[in-house]
């Protein structure tokens, strides 16, 4: 069905303004040319929209549900297509990828530096998502790249390897733990531990890794993103198993990393790109950067 956007933009103007004459002055129009619009747009739906009386306007039930399911894409929509313009008038190219959060926060910046000194006139969008929200981003084209945990199951994107880096217990430096130059996972029951939420992909690493296992943690704590599991644990609240990037990546002389064993739990971390999608030549220019940048990191495998 194709979609009346002229009708629906009227519609929608109505609904926002309680008024036709305010309507049309804020499209430029006629009422006349409004009223066409709206009767038009309502005969293809085959619905009535709005209510019109000498007095006022209002919306039908039809007309109300379909006001508060349309009005965001389409102030989206709008903001897309405004930011497009805007792009095109200054001469602006926008260069958007995906990234996880400890990426973001410990690669990033000086990738970006280097970057803007090859690229200048380029804005760059950086959506530092979940993996899940990477590889969706990236598949729906709103992001050229992502760098993620790679998955297997993806046969829209294509992969290139980075790096592989093993999950680390992260406790406070005064903890007995922090001196220990490993520990089994069976060391940790009874120990108050703070994880991240399920729709992550690190949570499903280490669910899987665990099996029923994880049922005998005492996962005290739940947060949506790893910044927040290493503040937990520098306030000596719980420890928590997060990759060894976010230790990293958080800076803190109060939490150690502790590697954990029996078992060993590893992430992949890759660049994910649509398949069949050439590149822009800016993104091409940043990829080669993390490329470059990841090449230097030691790899680090799964412990025995």
């Amino acid at each position: 069905m194709a979609v009346d956007f002229l009708g629906l933009e009227a519609f929608l103007s109505i609904a926002e303004r309680g008024s036709f004459r305010k309507a049309a002055a804020h499209l430029n129009l006629s009422q006349t040319a409004l009223s066409h619009r709206i009767r038009k747009f309502e005969e293809g739906l085959g619905l009535r929209l709005l209510a019109r009386t000498t007095r006022q306007v209002t919306l039908t039930p039809a007309g109300l549900d379909l006001a508060n399911r349309a009005g965001g894409p389409v102030a989206t929509l709008r903001e897309a297509l405004a930011e497009a313009r805007a792009r095109a008038g200054a001469g602006v190219q926008l260069l958007a990828v995906g990234c996880l959060p400890t990426i973001a926060t410990h690669h990033m910046p000086a990738l970006l530096a280097d970057f803007a000194a090859l690229h200048p006139g380029v804005t760059v969008r950086v959506f530092d998502n979940s993996a899940v929200e990477i590889a969706e981003r990236v598949a729906r084209g709103e992001a050229e790249f992502g760098i993620t945990i790679v998955s297997a199951n993806r046969f829209d994107l294509d992969i290139v390897p980075l790096l592989t880096e093993a999950f680390v217990l992260a406790v406070p430096a005064g903890h007995p733990f922090a001196s220990r130059p490993g520990l089994a996972w069976s060391a940790l029951e009874g120990v108050p531990l703070v994880r991240v939420a399920p729709h992550t992909g690190n949570r499903a690493l280490i669910d899987e890794a665990l099996g029923a296992r994880r049922e005998a943690m005492d996962w005290r704590y739940e947060v949506q993103h790893l910044a927040s599991a290493i503040s937990l644990v520098e306030a000596g609240l719980a420890l928590a198993v997060v990759p060894r990037l976010a230790v990293d990546a958080a800076g803190s002389a109060g939490v150690v990393a502790v590697a954990l064993r029996d078992p060993g739990v590893v992430r992949r971390l890759g660049i994910v790109s649509r398949r069949g999608q050439a590149l822009s030549a800016p993104a091409e220019t940043l990829m080669g950067l993390l490329k470059r940048r990841f090449r230097a990191v030691k790899p680090v495998q799964k412990t025995a």
